[in-house]
């Protein structure tokens, strides 16, 4: 069994997005210094960006917020591997630095997807989707049954 979570840190999906920070980090160490504000830059927003949204939708009350804030994750992550592969395309790193750098960040990004499936399908067993609305029932729908009552000019009335 595995152990109750007290605290975003126990989350494996966090740690996991705490190391691949740290990679990009190593990565963003690599580009030339006129990168620096650049690239260099984008890389560690987005790096930073993906353990923050996991700890921050945890600390959420509301499960939506969570599903919110695992969704910008996931964008982040998206955002930073394609970074990734820009340096790569533009010879900064070397392509097994990048091959390395992307096993990671997949594996991190299976697991937002899952998580993500988990929490939205929670969410919607907890409640109704607002878009499903029963439609009005039409006049030529005939009286709910047992029922006596007669209604004067009722498209449908009961025969005599």
């Amino acid at each position: 069994m595995s152990e109750a979570i007290k605290s975003y840190r126990d989350l494996r999906v966090w740690r996991i997005g705490m190391r691949v920070a740290g990679e990009a980090y190593a990565i963003a160490k690599l580009l030339p210094s006129e990168e620096r504000y650049a690239l260099a830059a984008q890389i560690r927003r987005a790096a930073v960006s993906i353990p923050s949204n996991i700890a921050e939708g945890h600390g959420r009350k509301h499960l939506g917020d969570y599903v919110r804030s695992l969704s910008v994750a996931n964008g982040s992550l998206k955002e930073l591997e394609t970074e990734v592969l820009l340096a790569a395309k533009f010879g900064m790193i070397s392509r097994d630095r990048m091959k390395a750098f992307l096993d990671h960040s997949e594996r991190l990004g299976r697991m937002l997807t899952v998580l993500l499936q988990r929490l939205r399908y929670k969410l919607s067993r907890e409640r109704p989707n607002p878009r499903k609305k029963t439609p009005p029932p039409t006049t030529h729908s005939p009286p709910p049954t047992g029922s006596s009552e007669r209604t004067r000019g009722s498209p449908v009335q009961a025969p005599n």
